[in-house]
């Protein structure tokens, strides 16, 4: 049993009150002024029924209301599901059910399509903060062993699993980034990825912990990061690789404040990785997951040049090793990647048999390629052999299969990732028809039920479709 912690933000308001916690545009909070913020959302939340030990989900986007949620939640001892803002409306429905959150907290155009209040109620977080209520005055404690977030990922199956996130996990993930990135005192983290992700919201709890301001983007635009690292003299910055390729191209050399590009989302080409070296971006690679709590490997940047291309080395406190059929492999030799720390996740919500799948003697099994070299430093040779990242998005070709099959005029379906300049990759589909079908129908079918990042870009008809003599699938072949 892990020991209490006071919550993170009162403390930090009393550690730090004057400091700067978060910027976003003109509008700028210290962490006093966003502790008394949260107080007050806390007791308006409570008076639309949220009590300790509730779940509610939170649908918003990248602004200062949903940090200000957030942290009213923790006040509460409430959890917090975390809804990408890009699902349909049918796949939020599926992780507000699952999940059992009892509201739902969000925004324009959101609200109206969960108006019904199904299955949970949905309210407009402007009417939260209008409502009456009296700031609590109750300020529950950080339990480390609770689930403090759930993010829900799709698997293998095409069912999106909820990963348990607790308070542990975000604190250890904090503390092992510091120990490796190092820590400064006039650090400042600019997240442009979206708070729905782990990458976005880990950055939170870093600042509370740390006591560092995050400057928040609603959205990436390039110029408008590179004049934000400038007038905000940002040092650290979160990217994925089509955040990096931008950057790089629209830049001779690097900013004078900046420090570190934390990478993130998936391997990088390295030509990319050399671009960035000729303009002395000072790029990190890292390698992590929802189910690690954001990074579990990053490379320390004096090793940003002789490792060019590696993740680096677990993180303090974790542990990786490469498995192949149950042996622990060899220096160089390609394996799955499994890794064991104080940052994995706590399990998947209401899902015993992909907890039993995924974990063997403490050890979570990611279902990622990749070797250790004779120094221990990481490369990540495939992101979960099937898995398409999309400008930093996980796709699993197995969900847009099922929602392909779905359709009465196709009779089999496979998915895979083809390059593209823009987004790493987006994925494409191979068909066999039932019946004659034109390629926008399909995709019009799809859109309605799927995040538009998942829509096929493209639709190939074939007579058949590669499959193993077990009549498995072998989407490396389409």
């Amino acid at each position: 049993m892990l020991m209490d912690h006071p919550n993170w933000l009162k403390q930090r308001a009393e550690l730090t009150p004057d400091r700067m916690a978060v910027i976003q545009g003109d509008h700028k909070l210290t962490f006093n002024q966003l502790f008394h913020e949260a107080k007050k959302t806390a007791g308006q939340l409570k008076s639309f029924g949220l009590r300790k030990g509730d779940t509610t989900a939170v649908l918003l986007t990248n602004r200062l209301e949903m940090v200000i949620a957030v942290h009213a939640c923790f006040i509460l001892g409430v959890r917090i599901v975390l809804l990408n803002t890009k699902l349909s409306m049918a796949e939020r429905t599926y992780q507000i059910e699952h999940s059992e959150a009892k509201l739902l907290l969000t925004e324009q155009p959101f609200l109206e399509e969960h108006r019904e209040g199904k299955p949970a109620r949905a309210v407009d977080i402007e009417d939260v903060q209008n409502a009456a209520g009296p700031p609590v005055t109750e300020i529950e404690s950080i339990h480390l062993d609770d689930a403090a977030t759930i993010m829900y990922t799709s698997g293998t199956t095409g069912r999106p699993k909820g990963v348990m996130q607790t308070f542990a996990n975000h604190y250890f993930s904090a503390v092992s980034s510091a120990l490796n990135l190092g820590l400064q005192e006039h650090d400042r983290w600019l997240i442009a990825l979206p708070l729905f992700h782990i990458s976005g919201l880990s950055a939170l709890f870093k600042s509370v912990i740390y006591g560092m301001t995050v400057v928040l983007h609603q959205r990436f635009d390039a110029e408008e990061v590179l004049r934000s690292i400038k007038d905000n003299q940002v040092t650290i910055a979160s990217v994925v690789q089509t955040m990096l390729s931008r950057l790089a191209a629209k830049v001779d050399s690097c900013p004078e404040s900046l420090r570190c590009l934390l990478l993130g989302g998936g391997p990088a080409p390295l030509s990319l990785l050399e671009e960035c070296k000729r303009k002395r971006l000072p790029v990190v690679q890292s390698y992590g997951m929802t189910e690690t709590c954001s990074q579990i490997a990053t490379l320390a940047p004096e090793y940003s040049i002789e490792k060019l291309g590696s993740a680096g080395k677990p993180l303090f406190a974790s542990s990786i090793k490469i498995e192949k059929n149950g042996t622990e492999c060899q220096p160089g030799e390609h394996g799955e990647i499994t890794v064991k720390g104080p940052t994995v996740m706590k399990g998947y919500l209401k899902n015993e048999a992909a907890d039993k799948a995924s974990f063997n003697d403490g050890w979570f099994k990611t279902g990622d390629i990749g070797y250790l070299d004779v120094d221990g430093f990481l490369y990540v040779l495939d992101r979960r052999s099937d898995l398409i990242i999309s400008g930093g998005e996980n796709i699993y070709p197995a969900e847009v299969e099922a929602v392909l099959l779905s359709h009465p005029k196709v009779a089999e379906a496979g998915v895979k990732g083809v390059d593209d300049k823009t987004w790493g990759k987006v994925p494409h589909a191979y068909l066999v028809a039932a019946s004659p079908v034109d390629e926008e129908e399909l995709s019009e079918f799809c859109k309605e039920r799927l995040a538009s990042y998942k829509v096929p870009k493209a639709f190939h008809f074939v007579g058949k479709l590669p499959r193993n003599a077990s009549n498995k699938l072998m989407r490396h072949q389409l």
